[in-house]
This record gives C-alpha cells, sequence and structure tokens, in this order.
C-alpha cells in the first residue's frame, strides 16, 4: 500500500508540473524556441520524423522556416568521398556533384519544395560551414562522434556498411609481409583524411610512428600510399574496399586483422544542421525513412558505385 500511495503520489506531482509547465511550452514554441517535439536522444542527435509529403510545414521555424522563405537548401559537402559524393568529369555544373548523398540531398530539396545549391569544400570546413550559417545542412558521409554531436544536431542514419562497417589499415599490397598490424608502423609515416572519424581513432590507437599526415580527402590518402608518401592510412573499411574493388591496379590493400568496429550510436551516415535546429533534422529524418523503408539508398549507392569504378575513383 505504501508504493501504491507513494506512486500516486508521485503521479500528482508529475502531472502538476505538467500543467504548470504547459504555458511556458506554449510560449516557447510561440517564440520559436527549442520545440520538446524534437530533442535529441541521449546521445544529441534526433530519432523523431515529421510527415514529408506536404513539403515545409506551416509552423516551420529556425533555419527551415529560413529555407522555406529563401526558396533554397544550400549543402555543404566535400565531394571526393566516392560512390556517397564525388564529380563526374562528364557532367556541368550543379549536375556534376554525385553519389548516392547528392541523390539524398536532391530528394530533400524536392521534398521540401525548395531548389538545391550544393557547396563543395574540404571536408575540414564542412561542419564549420553549417556553424556559421553560410549553408544549412552537411551532407557528407558524416559519422556520428560525441564532439560533432555536441557541436551540431545530427540526423538518424542512413547508411549502414554492414560487414564492412568500421574503419581499419589500408596499405600498399607490396608490404602486406611487413605490416600486419599496428605495431608494426613503427617509424613509418601515417595519414588520415583531416577531422574525420579516422583521424580520431588513429590518435587513439596507434603511439608509434615517424609521422602522421592529415589529408583534405581520401583520394589523397590513396594517392600518397600509392606514390609511397605514407605507409599506412586509416580509411573507412566499406569506402576502402570499395576503392580497391574499382581499381585493381592500384597496388593497395586493407591489412585483414585490423578491424577497429563502431558502438552502435557510432553506426550510419547521417546529416547535420546547426545546434538546435531539431524541426529541420526531423524533417530530414522524414526522407531518410522514406528511402530506408524503399530501398532506394542502397539502390542509388551501388549505381553511384559503379559510376565511381568506371572513372577509375
Amino acid at each position: 500500500m505504501r508504493n501504491k500511495r507513494c506512486f500516486m503520489c508521485l503521479a500528482l506531482v508529475m502531472l502538476s508540473a505538467l500543467i504548470a509547465l504547459a504555458p511556458v511550452l506554449a510560449e516557447s514554441l510561440e517564440d520559436g524556441e527549442a520545440d520538446i517535439r524534437f530533442m535529441e536522444n541521449e546521445w544529441n542527435y534526433v530519432e523523431v520524423s515529421l510527415d514529408v509529403s506536404a513539403g515545409i510545414p506551416e509552423d516551420a521555424t529556425g533555419v527551415l522556416a529560413d529555407i522555406r522563405e529563401a526558396g533554397v537548401l544550400r549543402v555543404a559537402t566535400e565531394p571526393y568521398f566516392p560512390p556517397q559524393e564525388f564529380i563526374d568529369p562528364e557532367l556541368d555544373g550543379q549536375d556534376s556533384y554525385v553519389g548516392s548523398d547528392m541523390k539524398l540531398a536532391r530528394l530533400i530539396a524536392q521534398r521540401m519544395g525548395v531548389a538545391l545549391q550544393i557547396v563543395p569544400m574540404d571536408f575540414s570546413e564542412v561542419l564549420n560551414a553549417v556553424a556559421d550559417g553560410s549553408c544549412d545542412v552537411a551532407i557528407s558521409a558524416l559519422s556520428y562522434t560525441p564532439g560533432r554531436a555536441s557541436r551540431m544536431t545530427m540526423s538518424k542514419g542512413y547508411y549502414y556498411a554492414g560487414s564492412r562497417a568500421g574503419s581499419g589499415l589500408m596499405i600498399r599490397a607490396a608490404d602486406s609481409g611487413h605490416i600486419t598490424g599496428i605495431d608494426d608502423l613503427v617509424g613509418r609515416n601515417i595519414g588520415a583524411q583531416s577531422g574525420s572519424l579516422q583521424e580520431a581513432l588513429m590518435y587513439e590507437n596507434v603511439f608509434h610512428y615517424r609521422e602522421f599526415r592529415r589529408m583534405n580527402s581520401v583520394q589523397e590518402l590513396y594517392n600518397a600510399l600509392m606514390d609511397g608518401t605514407i605507409d599506412a592510412a586509416m580509411v573507412d573499411l566499406g569506402t576502402g574496399h570499395a576503392y580497391i574493388d574499382g581499381n585493381p591496379r592500384c597496388g593497395l590493400m586493407m591489412v585483414p586483422d585490423v578491424h577497429f568496429a563502431l558502438e552502435e550510436q557510432f553506426e550510419g551516415d547521417r546529416i547535420a544542421a546547426r545546434k538546435g535546429e531539431g524541426q529541420l533534422i526531423a524533417f530530414i529524418n522524414g526522407v531518410i525513412d522514406e528511402v530506408l523503408a524503399s530501398g532506394q539508398y542502397m539502390e542509388w549507392y551501388e549505381e553511384a558505385a559503379a559510376r565511381a569504378s568506371t572513372l577509375g575513383l
């Protein structure tokens, strides 16, 4: 009986608190402040989705309202990460930015009922462009990290690499007998893409090497490996294997027994917006739900991988 009474008292207290809080919440919504419907979860990303069938809702606030007013969605990306984003030299202007992420960006703009402007830049500048307001969202094969989630509002995941999820070491195939694990990197030059999850993994797991070089794109890493500038690179497993499969004469390989698996909250590529833009991300989540339910994103991914392979990317 004591427990029952305590539970009833607690319920009454909570109900009273919610009633007292209701006017404050209503006022916050009217003022365009944080909407509790779009709050981030314990990992600092938004899980809720909006119905996108009617476009940007009438009660849109923040950047989502700005996008509707401007009539354009500005997307920051680093277009050198095939098959998600890359440049097709046979196309011109905005059409030249292709890949599964760019297909997703175009669908998001279509569902919003606005034009799309893809803004290319170095990967290290992608999140800064969103934070300073020069772009609305970042769509650039972004992995979740606590640091990114603390600075940005992130979507649910939309691309999962399956058995190739995680990161690993890429080396020259000629060095396979000499580099079989991270302990063999002593006295060698290593590399990772600047600002990436792989750069953080290199810092956390590799302590003995000659020089650590940060590069603006994964293609720079591949080139640096092939020309001997570096001896090993930390790369996304899925992307690394895709490059090797598409370029069988590149002379590169993934070290078989080096695999940095990701915890569940780290899995999946995500889209990022400025901190606090939960409604914008909830709209984007609605589009993500659509492409995941239909299998459309993976179709785009496979088509883009085939095209990237044809281009030797």
